[in-house]
């Protein structure tokens, strides 16, 4: 899918008043933020969207990079940071047009990012290994194949899915700290309510 398909597809979806997957941050990245990480962190939180993971981030002290395809999702995400009193730099892009600047971040979050391809996942892992500082975190959360039977959210492509052994073949250069398969109901806005097949993971960039 060409930039310009992205954007359209994407700003078709977004282009609504209520925020498509909620206002509240995802729950594993709160759990996994409280473990790991520490307020004036360099974070960069890929296809942030509408800014819900990005704008509660920066709540907790992080410095905040987002960035997003969407340019409907980026006018939104950029106005919940001002109602929240919170600054998050912010740019429109896909994750082959970012500059992934080496050695930047001390995490990277990804959050259902499975509008990714196999081709462009790997390409994605590289590009957050560089970017991340030595010792710092990727933080990930996707839906597994077993969420085309409960569609309540996601991709319906199950190359988009991800599996355990993919990620780790995929983790490479990382010290993954944490990875689980399991099922739990979600409720973040329409597009993701109910019981719901995930995968999270918390990978160490080696030092």
């Amino acid at each position: 899918m060409s930039f310009s398909d992205a954007t359209q597809f994407w700003n078709e979806r977004f282009d609504n008043e209520e925020f498509i997957f909620g206002k509240e941050p995802n729950e594993y990245l709160v759990q996994k933020t409280a473990q790991y990480l520490k307020p004036n962190n360099s974070v960069l939180c890929i296809a942030d969207g509408e800014g819900r993971n990005g704008v509660w981030l920066a709540k907790q002290g992080m410095r905040v990079t987002g960035f997003d395809v969407s340019d409907i999702a980026l006018a939104k995400a950029k106005q919940f940071a001002t109602d929240n009193q919170v600054s998050i730099q912010y740019s429109l892009c896909d994750t082959d047009s970012f500059d992934w600047q080496a050695n930047a971040y001390d995490a990277v979050i990804g959050i259902f990012i499975q509008f990714a391809d196999p081709e462009m996942r790997a390409r994605i892992f590289k590009q957050v290994h560089q970017t991340l500082k030595p010792g710092g975190l990727f933080i990930l959360q996707g839906y597994t194949p077993k969420q085309l039977e409960y569609k309540t959210g996601g991709p319906s492509l199950i190359e988009h899915l991800y599996t355990e052994e993919m990620i780790r073949e995929l983790s490479q250069g990382f010290e993954i700290l944490e990875l689980e398969c399991y099922e739990k109901e979600l409720s973040e806005g329409a597009r993701h309510t109910g019981m719901s097949a995930l995968l999270g993971m918390v990978a160490k960039k080696s030092a």
